[in-house]
């Protein structure tokens, strides 16, 4: 028998055997992937079974320390006498009442600890203050505590009483300065203003730059128009609704501060990227050209001379005509002029 016969007859298995070894591979990855299902089912418990004791031990220990550091910062470091607030810091306020709340606030605070700060409590202590619209904490490890009071500023009087831009009914706060007016549907109750026109009105006078602020005299809302603002000694401005407000009042300050815009009436900031003044005197207007000749001279009045705006006896004369050119012959001399 031939080498090829040999390796072809003698070993039949030959191909069978490689067949196995082709099949191996498969069999192989099937072990691992039931492998790591196998450890992703055990429990911790049978898994720590399977562990080393030596691995056992020092993971056991591992555990138990971490449960006794949790257990000492939860029921003693957390509220211990060696972390409790003692330099308080208070910032944000302006208004005449901030003595008052500086102690408020203050006192609650050196009742907690640089770990353990109750923000509710602190609300709680100064919540007679209508002008405190939120409280930000940063506690500095390990006695220091940094309050910044952010206030509510009125923006409008609604009925008298003091609101904010969000529609915040101020309370017993101290008006400073002069600020705007707007006209509730009903009558005011609860915190809040209700009515949707006065609390839109609201958010508009909240949002004025501070600059306009001593300007605003009234905000309201008109038919057509939506929300209107009327400035002392100025034009109205139109916002129509209360959406894009920031935008709205970039637009009019740039329009007011415009010199070309002086004499207007109203400015439009309904699109604030189109502004628009109106109610300017006609003679500021450039004249606008006709559409074309051929209406103007359908019109009955098209062949009258427009006037003149020229004082005659100011105008400068004309230039005087030149005299016509002698009429040329057919040879080339100059002849007579022809008669009339």
């Amino acid at each position: 028998m031939s080498g090829a016969g040999a390796y072809a007859g003698g070993r039949p298995g030959g191909k069978a055997g490689r067949g196995t070894a082709k099949r191996s591979a498969p069999r192989a990855k099937t072990r691992r992937r039931t492998g790591g299902r196998l450890l992703a089912t055990v429990s911790p418990v049978r898994l720590l079974a399977i562990l080393p004791a030596r691995f056992r031990r020092r993971l056991t220990c591992l555990l138990a320390a971490c449960l006794v550091l949790a257990a000492g910062y939860q029921f003693w470091l957390r509220d211990s006498s060696l972390v409790a607030v003692e330099d308080v810091a208070v910032s944000g306020l302006t208004t005449k009442d901030a003595p008052r709340l500086r102690a408020a606030l203050a006192s609650a605070a050196r009742t907690m600890t640089t770990l353990h700060v109750e923000q509710s409590e602190l609300e709680r202590a100064i919540a007679a203050y209508p002008v405190v619209r939120e409280l930000e904490l940063h506690p500095d490890f390990p006695h220091g505590l940094q309050i910044h009071v952010v206030e509510h500023r009125p923006a409008a009087l609604v009925d008298g009483l003091p609101v904010a831009g969000d529609g915040t009914i101020l309370r017993g706060l101290p008006v400073e300065g002069k600020l705007p007016t707007i006209d509730p549907a009903g009558k005011l109750s609860g915190d809040r203003l209700t009515d949707a026109g006065a609390l839109h009105a609201a958010h508009v006078a909240g949002a004025a730059p501070g600059a306009l602020r001593p300007r605003l005299e009234h905000v309201g809302v008109r038919s057509g128009e939506g929300i209107v603002v009327e400035l002392r000694d100025g034009p109205e401005l139109i916002f129509g609704n209360a959406r894009h407000v920031r935008a709205k009042w970039i637009a009019a300050t740039r329009v007011l501060a415009d010199p070309e815009s002086a004499g207007a009436t109203y400015i439009d900031v309904t699109l604030p990227g189109r502004p628009a003044a109106g109610g300017l005197a006609a003679e500021t207007l450039s004249p606008v050209a006709p559409a074309g000749s051929e209406d103007m001279a359908a019109s009955p009045d098209a062949t009258a001379p427009p006037e003149s705006t020229i004082d005659p006896a100011t105008a400068p004369a004309p230039p005087p005509e030149p005299a016509p050119a002698p009429a040329e012959t057919a040879g080339g001399g100059a002849g007579p002029a022809p008669a009339e």
